[in-house]
């Protein structure tokens, strides 16, 4: 993959400050990013970090894994390479481009723990190796290699690791997809 097939996120967080009628002064604002900056990443001149990627999701009311995944528009087959351009960045690699009913995160390194997350749909986190100690609905466990932890959608959550060897997966059904439970007929 070359850079031109790299996700551009970009256009995503514009078509999303759009829609909410924000000013890239007030994302500025919300955000405590400089308005330059944003205007650089939306005009794709600019790769954010994760963390700023988080704060502009934070201030646009979403999430990473959303402009993420409206970074590339629908694919049907996609591979991504695990030394591609995409690679793991401040920690942290998509393993899904596109806006798909599944959402996919590779994690190693440092995870904030102050951080708590509640989605909508389920979520599985996959720890790959190392540890990892999840909170879940108010309730901590220890996670080694090959553990999962899973959540129904509404349950809230966070994870960190224990160790420098922590490598985790996340995989999730996509926030925008309405999962509902089936009438039993």
């Amino acid at each position: 993959m070359d850079e031109a097939d790299e996700p551009r996120v970009g256009a995503g967080i514009r078509r999303r400050r759009r829609a909410l009628d924000l000013t890239l002064v007030e994302v500025a604002r919300r955000s405590g990013l400089s308005a330059p900056f944003l205007s650089q990443v939306e005009n794709d001149r600019a790769r954010p970090s994760m963390r700023s990627l988080q704060r502009i999701a934070d201030a646009l009311d979403t999430t990473a894994v959303r402009l993420l995944a409206a970074a590339d528009g629908a694919r049907h087959v996609d591979v991504v390479r695990a030394a591609g351009p995409s690679a793991l960045r401040d920690g942290v690699r998509p393993l899904v481009r596109g806006d798909h009913q599944l959402h996919a995160l590779e994690f190693t390194g440092e995870h904030p723990f102050d951080r708590e997350f509640t989605h909508r749909n389920d979520e599985i986190l996959y720890v790959v190796s190392g540890g990892v100690v999840a909170e879940a609905d108010g309730r901590e466990y220890e996670l080694g290699p090959g553990d999962t932890l899973y959540c129904s959608g509404g349950v809230p959550h966070r994870w960190r690791p224990v160790d420098a060897a922590a490598r985790v997966l996340l995989v999730g059904v996509s926030d925008h997809v309405d999962v509902g439970t089936a009438d039993p007929a």
